[in-house]
This record gives structure tokens, C-alpha cells and sequence, in this order.
């Protein structure tokens, strides 16, 4: 290949949308021997996301439902029934988020080894055992360890899912798969709600309280998914078995066209990790989630309790938290939709952190039950859409780093849970102030770095359109590049190696 068409190539793939891969020279094509001319790419998308998205939304329900579901319980006399107080039953709750968050790095590294089909099952399983059991217990040491390890389960699904999905959709595709994905989470609140006050009236039954068919109940539905989900989820596009060759390949090409240059395999290696920790993005990834999974886990524990302190019975209360749910549910599909099409998700999310700004400010000054219950509904339109997901992972290259990356950010995100969780007090109540204040500063912590992360991910762009960070490619006449950017064989050397570094990468705004 001539020293003129690689500077071409290296050129036109600073615009991902604009080069083909049929286009691309034949060494730097995935598997150049398939012919994929003959693939329907709207048939094959379909088909994808038939078994790509549902299952894996059912799964998300069912980690949203069983983790919240002690906080329905505790409405129908669970604190009581077992000799907690409310120091306690808080304590109990922040016990959860020691293990979930800070298994999740290590478990995205193995989802990325072993078969997803395999770990995603085999964590459902052993939280479905746990959650089973939640309808068992007597005293404060049995609520302490069931949660332990109902959090120790549960790490791995929400990172795994959101970082599995990214290695499946393009950029410009990912928002609203997430999107609906995360749609089940809102779902999983409103039906909780319902759920719980038809459950409850089993109370008595087999000398149980309500309250413990409630886990026992939804802890066995959860284990029977786990068994089926060995056998209906799928693996990774190169190997994925609902695909052929030909769609595999051609699924692996499309991929590597939009930047995923490591979509047709990546070995493990330690300094994929190393690259994550290093880089800016990953630390203000942290802030953007902390700012939406600390008030995202107080919102879900607590709704139905702020609810009724507004002045609504138990089970009025749980039919209350439904449309605010069903409103989330809606608000994170069409957001995710829309952050596909119009390819604005920096501008969406400072504008949906400043919806909750509004909602928390209002809980805040307001003593009208009306109005709280109406911003309820502005915080939910902050929490529940999955935009950051997308704009986070979206901007990060490399199988390995991207998982390392969007695992310490949600982790660190959900470890922040381990204080909203305690920050809704009996003594505060029925306003709750305190615990709204601190939820406020969260979803203001959410807003800055995410004008950060805009501002750093503009500025990059702009350097690369610049030429600044060219790297010196052996046999390319490039005035501009420069021996400090590293030195390779080719371009696509350079780009696998440099991942999102690599001069030729394009952030995504």
C-alpha cells in the first residue's frame, strides 16, 4: 500500500461516519475473506435487538424489584416483625453497597473472560437465593448478612449490561437500547408498588407476614430467570450463536468502522486497567454517576415512604409511587431516543440534572403535599434517564478499558448510595430536608462534572482537528506528527494500541 493511501486513510478515519468499511484497505478489515454484501442491515438490527435488549431488560426489572423491595416491606410491618429500629433498618440498607460497589470492576473483567450467558446467570441465581431467603429472617444479624450478599450478587448486572450492550451497538445506536433497558428499572419501581399490596394480603398465609411472601415470592420468580437465562442469553457478536458467519463478520466490521476497534477480540492485559485509572474521563465519569446513582438509590428506597408521610396510607402510598414511575419510564426511553438522533447528550444531561436541581429545591421549601408530589415527578425525570451511560461509554475505546472504566464509575456511583441511603431519617420527617439537601448537592455534583466532561471531550476534538496529537506512522509524510505521540507501523497499529487516544478517534458530544 502506497505512503499516499495511508495518509488517506488515516485522514478519513477521523470522521468515523464518513468511511465505509468497504472502503478500508484489505489488511485492516476484520476477516477480508466474507463477502457480507448480501446482509439486510435493517432485518439483521432487528433481529439483534430482539435478542440482545428484552431479556436483558427483564433481568434489570427483576435487580431493581428485589433490590428495593425491603423498602415496601418495611411499610407493612417488617421492622417491627423482626425488632429493628430505624437506625438499624438504615444501616441495614447502607450494608448492601459496600460489596455491590466495589465488586464491580472485577466483575466486568470476568463477564469479559468467561461467556456472559454464563456470569449474568450465574449472579441471578445467586442473588434470587438471597432475595428468597430476605423472607426468612428473624432478627438485625439475618437482615445484615442476607443484604451483604444480595449486594455482592447484584454488582456485576448493571455495569455488565450497560458495558455488553457497547460492545453490540454503534455509538449513535446505544442511548436508546440503554434507554429501554433502563426503562425496566422505572417499570420495576411502579410494579413493586402494585405488587407489593397484592402480596400483602397473603398475610397469615403458611404463618407468614405479608411482608415475607413479598421476598419470598419474587425471590423464587428471580431464581427460575436465572435457570433460563443460562440458555437465552447471548454471548459476544463474534461468537454469538443466533448469527451466522456472515452476520457475525458483518456486525464485527460495522463496529470497528465506528471506533470499536477491538470488536473482533481483545486479549486481557493489566495496562488496559492501568490506561482507565490514568485517564481524566474515568474520574469525571465518577462524578457524572455519583451524581445520578446516589439520588437515583434514595429515590427508589424512599418514594413510597415520602409518599406517606405526605399523608397517604401504606398502600395508598405504593399506588401513588406508580405514575411517577411510569413518568421515569417514559422520560428514559425518549430521552435515549432522542440522544441517538440528535447527538446533543452533553447538552440533555446538564438539562436533566437541572430538572432534579428544580425538583429537590422545591421538596425542599415546599410544605404543600401537592406540590412535593409534583416535584417527585422532576426529580424522576432527572434520575431515571440512562443518557450518561451512553455518553460515558461511547467515549471510551478498547473492550477492556471501556469495561474498567464503566465499572469504577457506576461503582463509585452506587457506593455513594451507601449514603443517600441513610440520609431520609425518621426524625425529618414528614418534609425530609436534610435528606433533600444532600440529594440536592449529589445532583449538583452530577451537573458540574458534566460540563466538565463536555468542555475536556470539545477541547480534545478540537486538538485533534488540529493535528496536535498525530503520531509519526513509518512510511506517512505527516508535518504534523510528532515523535511524543508514539511511533507505529501503521495506522491501525496505532489505533489499536492508543484506543480513544489515538489522534483519529472522535469524541462524541
Amino acid at each position: 500500500m502506497s505512503a499516499e493511501s495511508i495518509s488517506r486513510n488515516s485522514e478519513e478515519l477521523k470522521d468515523p461516519e464518513a468511511v465505509a468499511v468497504r472502503d478500508a484497505p484489505a489488511e485492516n478489515i476484520y476477516r477480508p475473506e466474507i463477502d457480507t454484501s448480501g446482509v439486510d442491515e435493517r432485518k439483521l438490527m432487528r433481529r439483534i435487538d430482539w435478542h440482545v435488549v428484552p431479556w436483558l431488560s427483564v433481568l434489570y426489572l427483576l435487580n431493581f424489584l428485589d433490590r428495593g423491595s425491603i423498602g415496601n416491606a418495611k411499610l407493612y410491618g417488617m421492622a417491627t416483625d423482626i425488632g429493628i429500629t430505624d437506625k438499624q433498618y438504615l444501616i441495614a440498607l447502607t450494608v448492601f453497597f459496600f460489596p455491590y460497589s466495589l465488586l464491580e470492576p472485577p466483575s466486568n473483567v470476568a463477564l469479559k473472560k468467561l461467556r456472559p450467558s454464563m456470569w449474568l446467570s450465574f449472579i441471578m441465581l445467586v442473588w434470587g437465593i438471597a432475595m428468597t431467603f430476605h423472607g426468612f429472617i428473624t432478627n438485625y444479624a439475618g437482615l445484615i448478612g442476607l443484604r451483604f450478599l444480595l449486594g455482592l450478587a447484584e454488582a456485576g448486572l448493571y455495569p455488565g449490561v450497560v458495558f455488553y450492550m457497547s460492545c453490540w451497538y454503534k455509538r449513535n445506536e446505544l442511548g436508546t437500547r440503554v434507554g429501554v433497558f433502563f426503562s425496566s428499572a422505572t417499570i420495576a419501581g411502579a410494579f413493586s408498588g402494585l405488587l407489593a399490596a397484592a402480596i400483602a394480603n397473603m398475610d397469615g398465609v403458611g404463618g407468614k407476614p405479608g411482608w415475607a411472601w413479598i421476598f419470598i415470592l419474587e425471590g423464587l420468580f428471580t431464581v427460575l430467570c436465572a435457570i433460563a437465562s443460562f440458555f437465552i442469553l447471548s454471548d459476544f457478536p463474534d461468537t454469538a450463536k443466533f448469527l451466522n458467519e456472515t452476520e457475525r463478520v458483518w456486525v464485527v466490521r460495522k463496529l470497528q468502522a465506528d471506533m470499536k476497534f477491538s470488536a473482533g477480540g481483545e486479549s486481557f492485559k493489566a495496562k488496559y486497567v492501568w490506561q482507565s485509572l490514568a485517564d481524566w474521563k474515568t474520574w469525571l465519569a465518577m462524578g457524572i454517576y455519583m451524581g445520578f446513582d446516589g439520588p437515583l438509590f434514595a429515590f427508589s428506597l424512599f418514594t413510597p415512604t415520602i409518599i406517606n408521610q405526605l399523608g397517604y396510607k401504606a398502600t395508598a402510598a405504593n399506588l401513588l409511587s406508580v405514575p411517577v414511575y411510569a413518568w421515569g419510564c417514559i422520560m428514559t426511553v425518549v430521552i435515549g431516543f432522542w440522544g441517538d438522533r440528535v447527538k446533543c447528550r452533553a447538552w440533555l444531561n446538564l438539562g436533566l440534572f437541572g430538572s432534579g436541581l428544580i425538583g429537590y429545591i422545591i421538596l425542599i421549601c415546599s410544605k404543600n403535599p401537592s406540590l412535593s408530589y409534583f416535584a417527585v415527578y422532576l426529580a424522576a425525570s432527572s434520575i431515571y434517564p440512562t443518557i450518561r451511560a451512553a455518553w460515558v461509554s461511547s467515549n471510551v475505546e478498547g473492550s477492556y478499558k471501556r469495561s474498567a472504566t464503566l465499572a469504577m464509575a457506576i461503582g463509585w456511583g452506587n457506593l455513594n448510595g451507601a449514603v443517600t441511603s441513610n440520609v431520609y431519617r425518621a426524625v425529618d420527617k414528614p418534609w425530609y430536608r436534610l435528606g433533600h439537601g444532600i440529594v440536592l448537592a449529589y445532583i449538583a455534583i452530577g451537573w458540574f462534572s458534566s460540563l466538565v466532561f463536555y468542555l475536556y471531550l470539545r477541547r480534545q476534538n478540537a486538538a485533534r482537528e488540529r493535528g496536535d496529537h498525530d503520531e509519526v506512522i513509518e512510511g506517512v509524510d505527516n508535518k504534523r506528527a510528532n515523535e511524543k505521540n508514539g511511533r507505529f507501523e501503521s495506522v491501525e497499529a496505532a489505533r489499536m494500541e492508543k484506543g480513544d487516544k489515538w489522534s483519529g478517534f472522535k469524541y462524541s458530544l
